[in-house]
């Protein structure tokens, strides 16, 4: 995107076109001005013009340039914290709100994969927590004890049962979520964009916020070339945010994250790897990630930014890790490479913020965007839409705060992988 392959790899080369869309010259109104043009601002842009609001949604680069066009692709339920922590720490009411409403989340995003008949590669067969060792093997079991408490469809499965469906003996086990699917992350960002366009929302591209200012009851974002002025403001930037709203990136540690992409797998290698496509992932504390797309390519990735010295040594260490993982690929090619940001908040939860009377939003969603971001863009235009007050929704007010050291832990984390990755394949 924007000429760099390194920015959306795979995802873009598959992807379906985006809506035709224009940079914003002029001034334009609407009851609602939308910035950001990832998963929720796609979403409530959606839900709103469905609604019969008038809404312009804003985005900065291109639809899906930022988390939402560069993730893995996996729908996952819930958060990184345990279930049982959430109500401690965000106190019963609001942690029970989000457990349900993330728990959820996944259904939420097939049904809308279907109503608009979105061509995004899902699949629904569920995802792995992948167990390394004694240590995840106890992590995972604790999980899936938290979840089945609560009605989810999950199951532990074991070392015999996660060789076969993964086609790997490097687990003690896995545990499998069959509320969970993959999809292919850019294109389904782009089919909620044509959806909304369909509905009556007008996107602007190249069209970054620079400015905001209150007057008379309604706001003004202002753009290089022309400005929205609206009732509502919904701010849905999360780890890409520039300009007037700048606190919701400070607020946040980047962590990067690469994937790469092998050529088209055989036939034969994928009924021994992965062949019901499962999303994988690991408990390493540096994390792996592992997922097939629709024509049989295998997306692997981890920690780290393909920049500088990087780019060398995490594609020899995914060739290492591979080549451990899955000796039957022999010694294949990949296909593309691409890396984004993750932005991570301090207590691996995200966030509702209210900048002023009506300029709200959510971010801070800790590398679960495509769940999370959905279903909090359908909440935010309920919020909108009078449907449901702000002591109903599902996060408490938090106001931006700044994590004390971030530039250092943001270039700890990225030195951090490369030193892990260039000492050894970690299995």
């Amino acid at each position: 995107m924007l000429n760099d392959p390194r920015s959306h790899g795979l995802w873009e080369k598959t992807a379906p076109a985006p809506p035709e869309t224009r940079v914003l010259k002029g001034t334009a109104n609407a009851d609602v001005v939308i910035i950001g043009g990832g998963y929720t601002g796609l979403s409530a842009a959606l839900h709103l013009a469905e609604a019969g609001r008038t809404v312009v949604l804003l985005e900065a680069k291109e639809i899906g340039f930022g988390g939402a066009g560069r993730n893995v692709g996996l729908i996952n339920a819930g958060m990184w914290v345990m279930p049982d922590d959430l109500p401690g720490v965000l106190g019963e009411t609001h942690g029970e709100r989000l457990l349900d409403l993330l728990g959820n989340g996944p259904q939420a995003v097939m049904a809308l994969i279907e109503r608009h008949g979105i061509d995004c590669e899902l699949t629904r067969t569920g995802t792995l927590h992948c167990a390394v060792g004694e240590e995840g093997l106890t992590e995972i079991k604790t999980r899936a004890r938290q979840w089945q408490v609560r009605g989810a469809p999950v199951s532990l499965l074991d070392a015999a049962e996660t060789e076969r469906r993964i086609g790997t003996r490097a687990y003690q086990g896995a545990l499998l979520d069959m509320r969970a699917g993959t999809l292919q992350p850019l294109a389904y960002a782009r089919g909620l964009a044509h959806a909304a366009v369909k509905a009556g929302a007008v996107l602007y591209t190249q069209s970054p916020a620079i400015g905001w200012r209150q007057a008379q009851g309604r706001h003004t974002v202002e753009t290089p070339e022309g400005s929205v002025i609206a009732d509502w403001v919904i701010v849905a930037t999360d780890a890409y945010t520039t300009g007037p709203f700048q606190a919701v990136r400070t607020e946040q540690v980047h962590l990067p994250y690469f994937n790469f992409a092998t050529v088209p797998l055989s036939d034969n290698l994928r009924r021994s790897i992965l062949p019901e496509r499962e999303g994988c992932w690991d408990t390493k504390e540096i994390l792996s990630s592992f997922r097939m797309d629709a024509r049989g390519r295998l997306v692997f990735g981890s920690v780290g930014a393909l920049r500088g010295t990087g780019a060398a040594v995490h594609r020899n260490w995914a060739k290492r890790a591979l080549a451990r993982l899955f000796p039957q690929l022999g010694d294949v090619a990949f296909e593309a490479e691409w890396y984004g940001q993750i932005g991570m908040t301090d207590n691996a939860l995200p966030r509702f913020h209210k900048f002023a009377d009506r300029v709200i939003g959510f971010s801070g969603y800790n590398g679960r965007g495509i769940s999370p971001g959905t279903v909090f863009g359908q909440v935010l235009s309920r919020h909108v839409l009078g449907e449901m007050g702000e002591e109903d929704l599902p996060l408490p007010l938090s106001a931006p705060k700044d994590p004390a050291f971030r530039t250092l832990k943001e270039a700890y984390y990225e030195a951090g992988a490369q030193i892990a990755h260039f000492a050894g394949d970690r299995f």
